[in-house]
């Protein structure tokens, strides 16, 4: 079988790891866009840290012609984190027949939180004859381990997880969403005052596409129906994290005050039919100089089950577990294909297109 293509959306950080990852998985990538000036019109392998490749990254306003030509096999989506953020890229691989893998973290399972959008997006996919879906880091840290987990228990009665990340890893937009740099008044009036609201009100918002979710949001409810979990009510609650003394963020290009938010911690508590309770908290801040990314989760029941991960490196296994999971993508039927209906993630010896079943 030949090198399967790829097609990179979105050249900032993350890319520089996934496109290289693909051309050391026995793939190759045939097309890259960007909306950046700075970005458009250079050389993936420079972006790389490489040699040239002979692929010089195009305008996004350009994914719609170029894609519907190339018909890579799949296109790999590194911008944003709300669906409604990528929903022209999403729209724009579908309706071109390509099959997308993105990063977005509400993507993991965005059927709860922007219904509308991951219709109209497995419609058109449906349609063409491809498929999409989310993936990264919380596909295996934050789903995929703790139901591996979950198989080795005997009952379980709540499932506690908690997760940090430094914000200055992944762009502006993901740190203005954590309310990095404001004050604590003005992140309860732009972030907190969001979900003080009632279940009725936060459905409504949902229905109309103007919920916002936290990470946790769309992972609860990935966990539940991977599970095999009836979801009877989930709420969340962001609350923001604040440092003695002040920090820089390269990031917002500027230093936080002391006692402002460097970010937030996103709680999501999910009640299921079946008793079983999945709290998860997610942490998104700009680190201290002594502070470091950790994955904690506790299963409780019979046995109390707990798992660690200390200082996981979580851009470079997100990007690796977006280009594992590449022949699972090809692999699924047409439309909006959760991971949950995936296999469980795998580790590929040899190149991307062996796992692929044509």
């Amino acid at each position: 079988m030949s090198k399967l293509r790829i097609a990179q959306y979105g050249c900032g950080k993350m890319s520089r790891y996934s496109m290289r990852y693909v051309y050391e998985k026995g793939a190759e990538i045939v097309a890259a866009f960007d909306v950046n000036p700075a970005v458009v019109g250079r050389d993936i392998g420079v972006i790389m840290g490489g040699p040239e490749r002979g692929v010089v990254v195009r305008h996004a306003s350009e994914a719609q012609s170029v894609l519907a030509a190339l018909k890579p096999d799949a296109c790999i989506i590194t911008t944003m984190s709300l669906m409604r953020d990528i929903i022209d890229a999403l729209m724009v691989c579908a309706s071109a027949g390509v099959n997308a893998i993105t990063t977005n973290e509400e993507a993991i399972f965005p059927i709860n939180s922007s219904p509308a959008l991951t219709r109209q997006v497995d419609a058109m996919a449906k349609k063409t004859g491809c498929t999409v879906c989310g993936s990264g880091y919380q596909d295996v840290f934050w789903g995929n381990l703790i139901a591996t987990l979950a198989g080795a228990m005997h009952n379980i009665t709540k499932i506690r997880g908690s997760s940090s990340y430094n914000v200055e890893d992944y762009g502006i937009a993901l740190a203005k969403v954590h309310g990095a740099g404001l004050d604590l008044p003005t992140f309860a009036k732009e972030i907190a005052a969001a979900d003080a609201i009632s279940p009725a009100q936060r459905q409504s918002l949902i229905d109309s596409g103007e919920f916002l979710p936290s990470y946790m949001w769309n992972v609860n409810g990935w966990l539940a129906e991977r599970l095999g979990l009836v979801v009877k009510s989930q709420v969340q609650k962001c609350v923001p994290q604040t440092h003695g003394t002040e920090l820089r963020s390269e990031t917002l290009g500027m230093t936080i005050p002391a006692g402002h938010a460097t970010g937030m911690s996103a709680v999501v508590t999910t009640e299921t039919e079946e008793g079983i309770t999945i709290e998860s908290e997610c942490v998104g801040k700009v680190y201290a100089p002594d502070e470091a990314d950790r994955n904690d989760w506790t299963l409780m029941g019979e046995p109390d089950t707990q798992v660690v991960i200390n200082r996981p490196a979580t851009v470079e296994l997100t990007c690796a577990t977006i280009v594992n999971r590449i022949p699972d993508l090809i692999n699924a039927a047409p439309g909006y294909v959760t991971t949950d209906r995936m296999p469980v993630n795998s580790y590929r010896v040899r190149p991307l297109d062996f796992y692929v079943h044509r």
